[in-house]
């Protein structure tokens, strides 16, 4: 932002120098022009010069987004076979699908690791987590846990092992997005009841966004899901994709673009600083 008080007073100096010279009488009329001259390529020097930068500051300003944008973005898809894509080609999976789609919205440079392990449970994932974290994610999109049920795993188990998971991927510094699950009904309604409260209760005391049912308007369609009636098809990791996961993902995106943002406006503010500081001495020196 141009600081309009602090340049006026810069120019005082300039200013007084020409009303002095003025005021000497028509004898000294040589050392009258050369100050006034002296004044006028200093005042044409500043005025130049902080010319000069606004168009910079402006080009930079209009380009903050495309440099977001053009940031390396890492994000990890971490769960199970829904993640991995069993059944489907592996670019037809959602990690795939979403790469495709955020590249699409500008983010040329974002990647989506596809770390989905069939049959995996929550237990065998928190074995495996120093190895994901090395690929060290800006956002976790984690869904875990329906393996785990199909067994009839105690649900204070699979609670205790997304906490650890969560915990582990925030201490090294991912944003974690959790995605619900919910179960069919032939393991108790009891038991389906407490392994559906795990995610939404875990997200409220861990400070996670959740994707409150991550197959919401594909789990149970028979046209959106293979034989299995379990693993989604193309077209149903589309809809988890575009549906369920980016109206999620975008304002986490969007807060990571502002940090980004202040991090490029204090090395702008710093650069004008920098310029007006020179300007000023430079003025003070011919003065």
């Amino acid at each position: 932002m141009m600081n309009f008080p602090s340049r006026f007073a810069q120019r005082l100096p300039a200013i007084a120098m020409l009303a002095a010279a003025m005021a000497i009488s028509g004898c000294q009329k040589d050392a009258e022009t050369t100050s006034a001259d002296d004044t006028q390529s200093t005042s044409t020097e500043a005025t130049n010069s902080q010319a000069s930068t606004a168009p910079v500051a402006a080009e930079t300003a209009a380009s903050t987004d495309q440099q977001v944008k053009s940031s390396s973005l890492t994000i990890l898809a971490l769960g199970d076979s829904l993640t991995e894509g069993l059944g489907v080609d592996k670019d037809d999976n959602y990690p795939a699908q979403l790469e495709d789609r955020l590249q699409e919205m500008g983010y040329a440079n974002a990647k989506v690791i596809n770390s989905g392990l069939s049959g995996e449970t929550s237990t065998g994932l928190v074995n495996r987590l120093d190895w994901v974290s090395q690929t060290k994610p800006d956002i976790t999109i984690l869904t875990i846990g329906a393996n785990d049920a199909i067994r009839g795993i105690d649900v204070a188990t699979i609670e205790a092992n997304i906490r650890t998971a969560v915990k582990h991927l925030q201490d090294n510094g991912s944003v974690v997005i959790l995605g619900g699950m919910s179960i069919y009904d032939n393991l108790g309604s009891e038991y389906v009841a407490a392994f559906s409260d795990i995610y939404p209760r875990v997200a409220k005391d861990m400070n996670l966004t959740l994707i409150p049912f991550f197959l919401e308007g594909v789990g149970g369609d028979r046209e959106l899901n293979q034989a299995d009636a379990i693993h989604p098809t193309k077209e149903g990791y589309e809809i988890i994709v575009n549906n369920n996961i980016l109206p999620i993902l975008e304002p986490k995106l969007n807060e990571l673009e502002k940090l980004q943002e202040l991090k490029t406006a204090d090395t702008d503010n710093t650069a004008t600083t920098a310029q007006d500081n020179t300007t000023k001495n430079k003025t003070n020196e011919t003065t």
